[in-house]
């Protein structure tokens, strides 16, 4: 059995989520109004935004994704993640 998900996992998830929900708004914006400088110029700071933040929380709770960058190079740490029912 897996040791319990540390608060601090629900608390840089939600950082993601937020950004990915302002994302996406932005990119539904950007579908309908693809000359707004201002918005393209948002969308591309929360995009960076997202990278750090999806770079601290792989750094400190290994990957994401499958496909995500885990920690180390010498083993497949997808497994050791909270699996979807657990978080």
């Amino acid at each position: 059995m897996k040791p319990p998900v540390p608060e601090e996992y629900y608390q840089w998830l939600e950082q993601l989520q937020t950004v990915d929900f302002v994302l996406m708004e932005l990119h539904l914006y950007l579908d309908t109004h693809p000359g707004d400088v201002q918005a393209l110029q948002q969308y591309r700071a929360w995009n960076e935004r997202r990278k750090a933040i999806a770079a601290e929380f792989e750094a400190r709770f290994g990957p994401l994704t499958a496909g995500g960058n885990g920690r180390s190079a010498h083993h497949w740490e997808w497994v050791e993640s909270p699996w979807p029912w657990q978080v």
